[in-house]
């Protein structure tokens, strides 16, 4: 059998070639069939990872049949795309194989999880999310790096670790899927917040406030979707919020830094897929309905629409009234 990758971006072709790594035959996926035969005959995804050659077992390919012979796929689809390409897979899909979400956000049209897309659309696949502070590129070049595997049967999360784990990619294992992934959701769109920071020149110790009330935030949120404490504080939490908060790798990081340097909603993205800027709008929407006040959070999702100028967001910040720091 074969491990599926869905997804040709950066991550999809990073996570592709790591799992071949250990001598497995891996599929690696792309709608667009023009391009997956110029990676094929290339055997380098130029655009997203230029200068990484693919594994030797890494096999391009577009058809979405492909999935049904995977005993194993990691789905690294765009999160608003996940619920097209997983009904697509489902007639070919096999029972009980794992589906590993890979992409961080919410779907904005439903307010789900991709956990729950993933339950609606191929009910008869096992759940399973990875997540964790990772560049694709520094995974492409074999630095060392952890991340958490979660799905509700330990032992499936276990399975999926030891088939990905190499020398210098580390996974750890849990069965808290919501946690990992909101964990995963937010810290998009406060990365987009420190990214804005940076950007208008407010300095470090305003960064830092923002990673640590950012991650107040995360908690309070968490803890109205019963997440664990522990994961929030982990890899998949608070690990993942100090990385994309603090590096122009994370496009969240770099699409903030462009609003705060003046550049408009619509150019600040360079062109790029952002997370974030589709995430916030549903983040806040899901935490008014729970009553979990998200100000920083709130204030992106409203520098993103147009609602807020980032001189009223930085003041609407800091005229907030003075309170018990938890």
């Amino acid at each position: 059998m074969n491990i599926v990758v869905l997804g040709a971006g950066a991550w999809g072709t990073a996570l592709a070639n790591l799992a071949a790594a250990n001598g497995e035959r891996v599929l690696f996926w792309g709608r667009d069939p023009a391009r997956m035969d110029a990676i094929a005959r290339e055997r380098e995804n130029s655009r997203y990872l230029p200068g990484v050659q693919l594994a030797p077992g890494v096999e391009p390919a577009s058809d979405i049949a492909c999935v049904g012979g995977a005993d194993l796929v990691l789905a690294v689809v765009p999160t608003q795309a996940f619920r097209e390409v997983a009904r697509a897979a489902r007639p070919f899909a096999r029972a009980r194989a794992p589906w590993v979400i890979c992409a961080k956000g919410i779907e904005r049209a439903s307010k789900r999880f991709l956990n729950e897309v993933l339950v609606e659309e191929i009910p008869e696949a096992v759940s399973a999310v990875l997540s964790g502070p990772s560049f694709a590129a520094d995974v492409a070049r074999g630095l060392p790096t952890a991340v958490t595997v979660a799905a509700k049967d330990e032992s499936v999360a276990q399975q999926i670790a030891e088939r990905l784990a190499t020398p210098a990619f580390r996974l750890y294992r849990s069965t808290d899927i919501s946690g990992v992934e909101i964990g995963g959701a937010a810290k998009n769109v406060l990365a987009i917040a420190c990214g804005i920071a940076e950007g208008a020149g407010l300095g470090a110790s305003a960064g830092a406030a923002l990673i640590a009330r950012g991650f107040a935030e995360l908690a309070r949120f968490g803890r109205a979707f019963e997440a664990r404490p522990e994961t929030l504080m982990g890899l998949s939490g608070l690990g993942d919020l100090v990385l994309t908060c603090s590096s122009e790798q994370s496009r969240n990081f770099s699409y903030g830094l462009a609003l705060g340097r003046g550049e408009t909603p619509q150019t600040a993205t360079h062109g790029y897929l952002v997370e974030g800027a589709f995430t916030a709008p549903v983040l806040i929407a899901l935490a008014h309905a729970a009553g979990v006040d998200m100000p920083i959070s709130h204030c992106v999702a409203r520098v993103i629409v147009g609602e807020l100028t980032i001189a009223d967001a930085i003041e609407a910040l800091l005229q907030r009234p003075q309170k018990s720091e938890w």
